[in-house]
């Protein structure tokens, strides 16, 4: 399936060998061997996988016993050099493709033309996603006009709400700031000493100033990609912010055994650049410019996680993300947030409310589109 700018491998979770149908090695043994991972040579040409962080992933789905569910979403990021599945988080841009998905396999007795509602468990963070998915003539609607930048053609738009993202599993409005403070002074050895912000929503994420890495906001994959050094200087920054989120023991553990999460995102104040596609992002078109890592690498787009969490961030004064937006539109906490990535532009929809001396997120709307890419089986040695 493609759901929004990823691609990933789905199942359903009775159509698994019984032994890995639960976590354990065994599971994870037979994602790595799917996806063609680990490869020393980066390109998976021995699996499903297509050697980015965008497209190393795969989906397990289940008929949910939980009340007001439908469905029980599992995602695992599978590393490309590594022998790691990472489950620690959740995909967002694969969330549009679990309803299309689950109503396709019949796990859901959706039929009905128009716009379907599919509860999500997003068994990974313990979190709710209703997908509205279009359907036409008893079956989903993949077709349509609507564009999403990073994706090559028009499709039709699969609306995510988030559901609380910032909450505690099993709570209502549980707090997103780890540290208690919406912007930290984070030491790193090496780097120096940045300001961030560290969230969870949607995604536990860390926004830092574009400036602090040298960088100016409006940079594309290979500006990135191509700077060893950069990259390492990143990942100091990302482990060392998962030790202060309490992911992680050390920095050492959290690029060893949790490179999905925490997710490492600079960001700057709006200007002009040349997106991926060679089109023209005026800077009048954007609130702010925002670049993401995922797996080591720069992502191409933007997660849609990531899109919850920065939606998230811009909403709430005194965040990093905040100040990059300019501030004046979070006066109300609501509203649509234009940012620029490498791909081009995204809008996300956030819902914030001030209860006390804590903020929460009650929602968060982000807009992507899905397609079946192939149906069958999956080949792999015993």
């Amino acid at each position: 399936m493609r759901g929004g700018t990823s691609k990933g491998v789905f199942f359903v979770r009775a159509d698994l060998p019984p032994a890995a149908r639960e976590p354990g090695p065994a599971r994870d043994t037979l994602m790595l061997r799917v996806i063609g991972s680990p490869d020393a040579y980066a390109k998976h040409t021995d699996g499903m996988g297509a050697a980015t962080s965008s497209t190393s992933k795969v989906v397990i789905l289940d008929k949910s016993e939980r009340p007001g569910c439908d469905v029980d979403y599992l995602f695992g990021a599978v590393a490309i050099e590594d022998p790691v599945v990472d489950w620690s988080g959740n995909c967002g841009n694969l969330s549009a493709a679990v309803g299309p998905f689950a109503i396709a396999r019949g796990l859901l007795g959706a039929s009905a033309d128009g716009i379907v509602e599919v509860r999500i468990w997003q068994a990974n963070i313990g979190k709710k996603i209703i997908a509205h998915v279009p359907m036409k003539s008893g079956a989903v609607e993949e077709t349509g006009e609507f564009v999403l930048d990073g994706v090559a053609f028009p499709a039709a738009e699969v609306r995510l709400e988030f559901l609380d993202p910032g909450a505690e599993e099993g709570q209502q409005g549980g707090a997103m700031f780890p540290t208690g403070r919406v912007v930290d002074a984070l030491e790193v050895p090496g780097v120096g000493t940045l300001r961030a912000t560290l969230i969870n929503a949607g995604i536990a994420s860390i926004f830092v100033e574009a400036r602090a890495l040298g960088l100016t906001g409006t940079e594309l994959q290979d500006d990135v990609n191509c700077d060893p050094a950069l990259l390492a200087r990143c990942e100091a920054v990302r482990a060392q912010g998962a030790v202060a989120m309490g992911l992680a023991a050390s920095p050492e553990e959290a690029t060893a055994k949790r490179p999905h999460t925490p997710k490492l995102c600079f960001v700057a104040p709006p200007a002009p650049y040349t997106a991926s596609s060679g089109k023209l992002v005026p800077a009048q078109d954007v609130d702010l410019l925002a670049r993401a890592l995922s797996m080591g690498k720069l992502h191409h787009a933007m997660m849609g996680t990531g899109a919850v969490a920065l939606g998230a961030a811009a909403s709430i004064p005194g965040t990093v993300v905040y100040e990059a937006a300019g501030g004046a539109r979070c006066a109300t906490a609501r509203g649509t947030l234009r940012f620029g990535h490498p791909s081009g532009r995204l809008n996300v929809d956030a819902h914030t409310e001030q209860r006390g001396n804590e903020w929460v997120v009650t929602r968060v709307v982000v807009s992507r589109s899905a397609r079946t890419l192939m149906e069958g089986w999956v080949c792999v040695p015993e």
